[in-house]
């Protein structure tokens, strides 16, 4: 039995040439009884001898074989290392990654405006057998290099003048969608949140421009280039980009180019030349190819040289039967209590000049500002054009300095000691621009208790701003403490689901009615307003600026 036992050992047993292999499971614990396990356990003395000799003899190794273990152990080190980093970097990705899922989730999915959009598809007009000059051999004129992806307001000044244009051409403008983005997505991302990439127009504004009646003012623009027409004396009403592709199919449609306009000129002259232009084509369907410049750049808009189409577009149906859209008038009806208006029905007489009276609607703009305004004093940029009506009352300078020409410093010697800007100093020029552009509390506070002298009646305030909370909380006590009874704030306004993507167009309708609005000259929302307000023939005096 012995010899039998004997010849299992040596089977069993690794070879005495690899007994490094038996020291590295010595860096285990209980190695070596793990090692017996291996054996059949037969309870033998001579076994357990051979146990203790074996277990000697491994512990009586010579250092180098004992070395020969630790590049294996380095090995492993290095790769747990290895492995934490990775997971590390796993972690450092994902981790963003999912809290944006999360704040996408908790935003939720954005309405499709599909009822608005059927609304358009119904729109009466769109109907190809309806007489001349609408219907299929009507006249109908698209801007298709239109902005997008801008604030509503940089669309929706073009929009206007751009319908002011099909209207003094005697064409059928054709409006189209709000839109953020191109992305082959319905949504985008914006302020870690789902956004609409488009929103139908109907859904920010009614009236003419937006595909509704097209009313004629009291003395109907010239229409001298284009007799017949002046005979029927009938302006055809705005379509939708989708009915374009059908009324307008591409083999109908004649291209003109803006290459020519004379951009630089006043207003009125822009638009003269566009009117001559387009009543020399007789095609029905026009699209304007604005690649070589836009047809209304920044600079008219940006300059004084927009006022002199005044007298015509404030008479025009374009404003005078501009509306905001059911949508955002349901809005404004919704937050009554907020608003406090004396008689409510005057939040649903849109047409009046009825105002909220007590309110004063201040415009302060924050957020991106901290970085425009500073830029507008590089550039000794004015007020919006329209925001600088002879008849307002507050007046911006830009900064004149000695070395500019003499014309410029004959004017800067004209102007009130009171408004006299300060000059040749960059750091003075930006603080007097701040002040106007990006003022802060005290600064408003002090603006407000002026006007309150000037308007007694006033006692609430409402802001227009995309300031944070805690900045707009610092105000209110603030203004509390100046004596004023309320101040609410875009914030506190509450909306739906639909409501929320057009709660800037909200709060210019709240701005429009209030007794007095107080807006940024820099800025082209504030210059809607102002716009809306001297259209709808309110007193020039209410239009302030900060």
């Amino acid at each position: 039995m012995h010899v039998w036992r004997g010849a299992v050992r040596r089977l069993l047993d690794p070879p005495t040439n690899h007994r490094h292999d038996e020291d590295d499971y010595e860096l285990l614990a209980d190695d070596d009884r793990a090692s017996d396990s291996l054996l059949p356990h037969h309870h033998h003395p001579h076994h357990h001898a051979h146990s203790r000799s074996s277990h000697s003899r491994s512990l009586s190794l010579p250092l180098p074989s004992r070395r020969t273990c630790l590049p294996r152990t380095s090995s492993l080190l290095f790769s747990c290392k290895s492995c934490s980093l990775r997971r590390l970097l796993i972690s450092l990705f994902l981790f963003p990654l999912l809290v944006t899922v999360l704040a996408l989730i908790w935003g939720g999915i954005p309405p499709d405006y599909d009822d608005i959009r059927g609304y358009e598809r119904r729109l009466a007009q769109h109907n190809l057998s309806l007489p001349f000059p609408e219907g299929e051999d009507g006249l109908y004129l698209r801007f298709p290099g239109h902005l997008w992806g801008h604030g509503l307001n940089n669309i929706l000044q073009e929009t206007i003048l751009m319908s002011y244009l099909a209207y003094m051409a005697n064409r059928s403008f054709v409006f189209e969608d709000y839109v953020w983005s191109h992305t082959p997505f319905p949504y985008t991302i914006y302020d870690f949140a789902l956004r609409p990439k488009r929103i139908p127009l109907n859904a920010f504004i009614s009236g003419p421009t937006a595909g509704g009646p097209m009313s004629l003012p009291s003395s109907p623009p010239s229409t001298q280039f284009n007799p017949q027409q002046r005979q029927q004396n009938t302006h055809p009403r705005a379509i939708s980009a989708e009915w374009w592709e059908t009324v307008c199919p591409k083999w109908k449609r004649r291209v003109v180019s803006s290459k020519d306009a004379p951009n630089g000129e006043e207003g009125d002259v822009l638009i003269d030349w566009w009117v001559r232009t387009l009543a020399e084509v007789s095609d029905g369907c026009v699209e304007v190819d604005s690649s070589s410049q836009v047809v209304f750049d920044r600079f008219l808009f940006g300059s004084p040289r927009i006022l002199s189409l005044w007298p015509s577009l404030s008479t025009s149906p374009i404003l005078q039967s501009y509306t905001w859209s059911p949508l955002v008038q349901s809005a404004v009806s919704r937050n009554f209590a907020l608003l406090q208006p004396i008689s409510p029905k005057s939040l649903f007489d849109i047409s009046s000049k009825s105002t909220l009276t007590g309110l004063v609607a201040v415009h302060l703009r924050r957020g991106d500002y901290k970085r425009h305004c500073p830029r507008l004093a590089t550039w000794e940029a004015s007020f919006m054009g329209l925001n600088q009506f002879p008849s307002l009352p507050d007046k911006f300078y830009p900064t004149l300095y000695p070395s500019s020409s003499s014309s410029r410093s004959s004017q800067s010697s004209s102007l009130p000691p009171s408004h006299q800007p300060p000059t040749d100093d960059p750091h003075a020029r930006e603080s007097y621009y701040l002040q106007h552009c990006l003022p802060t509390v005290p600064q408003i506070v002090s603006k407000l208790h002026q006007l309150r002298d000037e308007h007694p009646s006033l006692r609430r305030v409402y802001v227009l701003s995309n300031g944070w909370g805690w900045w707009l909380n610092g105000l209110k006590g603030a203004l509390q403490k100046d004596g004023w009874d309320d101040l609410k704030s875009s914030l506190d306004v509450r909306l739906d689901g639909e409501q929320k993507y057009v709660a800037m167009a909200v709060d210019m309708a709240i701005a429009e009615k209030a007794e007095v609005f107080v807006g940024n000259g820099f800025s082209s929302l504030s210059s809607n307003v102002v716009m809306l307000r001297m259209a709808k023939g309110l007193d020039p005096s209410t239009n302030r600026f900060l």
